[in-house]
């Protein structure tokens, strides 16, 4: 079934909307101490257990009202819910923190496995989005494949060697900027390699 048209900014807000909300709860709640059930939780995992659900109802709002949801989509949810509870379980931020770095890792070993096999599983996953070559197609996904792990390296240097603070102004803001950098910087390659398509029907 194809995907539903809807209001560009609705489906923006369902996507950003849970991670700038968990920002903001995290400045709001970043220094307060919660005691639950006789057990102290700091305010990161109080607001990581709220960010679960919060993120489950959009997803589940964007599937809805567009009948769709991407495979990164719901791996990233899985993996959500799975390293998020976690932390929550075990009263344990690091878990969650090491969540990008999995998801990321996975998503690169995706892409190289299907190299090795000589196809884009990039170009599977993304079927329609961009008009390429299969030769672009090739190139784009080496190269999102090796800015993926270098993604993942990052997380770990950040959530590892810096403050939580760090992480979580790096985890709302940096990586998504850097993605955005990455494909803003493939404009060669998308006017090289693109191709016109005349789908009228």
């Amino acid at each position: 079934m194809s995907e539903r048209k809807i209001n560009p900014m609705l489906k923006t807000g369902l996507e950003l909307g849970p991670i700038l909300g968990f920002f903001a709860a995290y400045l709001w709640l970043k220094d307060r101490i919660f005691t639950i059930g006789g057990t102290e939780y700091e305010g990161f995992i109080v607001v990581t257990a709220g960010f679960i659900p919060v993120f489950l109802l959009a997803m589940g709002l964007l599937w809805w009202l567009t009948g769709h949801l991407s495979k990164m989509q719901v791996v990233t949810a899985v993996l959500i819910v799975v390293f998020g509870g976690l932390s929550v379980w075990f009263n344990d931020p690091r878990f969650f923190k090491m969540k990008p770095t999995i998801i990321y890792v996975l998503f690169g070993g995706v892409l190289v496995a299907g190299l090795l096999r000589g196809q884009s599983w990039l170009q599977y996953v993304m079927e329609g989005v961009m008009p390429l070559t299969d030769q672009g197609w090739m190139i784009l996904t080496k190269r999102l494949a090796a800015f993926f792990f270098g993604l993942a390296i990052a997380n770990e240097l950040v959530w590892r060697l810096m403050s939580e603070e760090a992480w979580v102004y790096f985890k709302t803001f940096g990586l998504t900027a850097a993605i955005f950098l990455f494909f803003m910087g493939q404009g060669r390659l998308f006017r090289d390699h693109g191709t016109q398509t005349d789908d009228n029907g």
